[in-house]
C-alpha cells in the first residue's frame, strides 16, 4: 500500500524553527507576531502530521526530541530555500526600476553628483544608471529616459551650453596667457564634441580647427587631460564649475561661445515615474553651476 504524501504549512514550519531557536513559546510567538496559545496549536498540528512529538514540553526551557533534532535540520534548510527566492520579498516587489542612460562626462559631473537629491524624493524608485557613448559605433542602451548630446537646434534641451578655455596653473605657469591670440602655438585639447571654430570666430581669429594632438571622444578626457597640465581646454563652465572652484583649471578669458552641441533629453516611456524624473532633472539643470556642484539636493 502506497503512502499519502502530506505537506506542512509553512506557518507551522517557521512556528516549529523559532521555538526551537528561541527555547520559548513567548519569544517564538513575539518575533512571528502571534499569540503563543496559536504557536503552540501550529506545531501541534505539524507533530500530528509527521506521527510524533517534536518538543519535550516539560523541559525548562523547552528542548528537542530527537526526531524533533532530526526534523529540524531539514526546516531550517526548506526555509532557507524559500526565503532565498526573490518572488518571496514584498520589498524587492514594491521598488519600481528607472533606468537612465547618459553620456559619461554627464553622468560622472552632472548627474551622479545630483541623484541623492532625487532619491530623498523618491525612495521608492531604483534608479539605474547606464552609461552611453553616442559619437562611437555602439548601440545606446534601453532606457526610459535617454540623456544625449544633439545639435544646437535640437528640442528638448537640459542646458544651452557655452564654452571658453580653461588650462591648469602649471601650464599657465609656463605659457602666460593675456590675450587670445597668445593661444598661437599652445596646444588645443580637441574633441569632435566640442569644436574650436565657433570660439575663435568669436574672439576674431581666422584660425583652422586644430589638426595636433590626441583627439578625445568624451569631455570628460578633454577636462582630464587639461588638469595633466597638457593643453587648452576648451570646455564648459557647467561641467568643469567644482574644477573652477578648486582652483585646479583656469577660465583664461571672459569670451564664450555657444556650444556647438547641447545636452537634451528623451524621454521613452510615458510613465508617472518618468515625468517625475524629467521634471527633476530639468530643475536641477536650470540652476546655476555653483548650485550643481555644491552637492544640495
Amino acid at each position: 500500500m502506497q503512502n499519502e504524501l502530506r505537506f506542512p504549512s509553512v506557518e507551522g514550519l517557521r512556528a516549529f524553527e523559532a521555538t526551537a531557536r528561541l527555547g520559548s513559546f513567548e519569544r517564538a510567538a513575539e518575533e512571528l507576531h502571534v499569540t503563543a496559545s496559536a504557536l503552540s496549536k501550529r506545531i501541534g498540528v505539524l507533530e500530528s502530521l509527521i506521527g510524533t512529538p517534536l518538543l519535550q514540553r516539560q523541559a525548562k526551557p523547552l528542548a528537542l526530541t530527537p526526531t524533533g533534532k532530526e526534523y529540524l535540520a531539514q526546516v531550517v534548510e526548506a526555509l532557507a530555500l524559500l526565503a532565498a527566492m526573490p518572488q518571496h520579498r514584498r520589498s524587492t516587489q514594491r521598488r519600481e526600476r528607472l533606468v537612465v542612460s547618459a553620456p559619461p562626462t554627464f553622468a560622472r559631473l552632472i548627474l551622479v553628483p545630483a541623484l541623492p537629491g532625487f532619491e530623498q524624493q523618491a525612495p521608492e524608485l531604483e534608479i539605474e544608471l547606464a552609461v552611453s557613448s553616442p559619437f562611437l559605433d555602439s548601440p545606446t542602451p534601453p532606457a526610459d529616459l535617454e540623456i544625449r548630446m544633439g545639435v544646437a537646434d535640437e528640442a528638448l534641451w537640459l542646458m544651452q551650453d557655452r564654452v571658453t578655455p580653461m588650462a591648469a596653473p602649471s601650464l599657465l605657469q609656463r605659457h602666460p596667457i593675456k590675450q587670445p591670440a597668445d593661444l598661437a602655438g599652445l596646444p588645443l585639447l580637441r574633441s569632435p564634441i566640442e569644436p574650436w571654430q565657433p570660439w575663435f570666430r568669436a574672439a576674431g581669429l581666422d584660425w583652422p580647427e586644430p589638426q595636433q594632438g590626441t583627439r578625445f571622444v568624451d569631455l570628460g578626457l578633454t577636462l582630464e587631460a587639461a588638469l595633466c597640465g597638457q593643453g587648452v581646454v576648451l570646455a564648459r563652465p557647467s561641467l568643469a564649475g567644482p574644477l573652477l572652484e578648486r582652483g585646479q583649471l583656469r577660465r583664461l578669458f571672459e569670451l564664450s561661445a555657444p556650444a556647438a552641441r547641447h545636452y537634451g533629453l528623451l524621454r521613452h516611456a510615458d510613465t508617472a515615474s518618468a515625468r517625475r524624473f524629467e521634471d527633476w532633472l530639468r530643475a536641477h539643470c536650470a540652476r546655476p553651476p555653483q548650485e550643481k556642484s555644491s552637492g544640495k539636493p
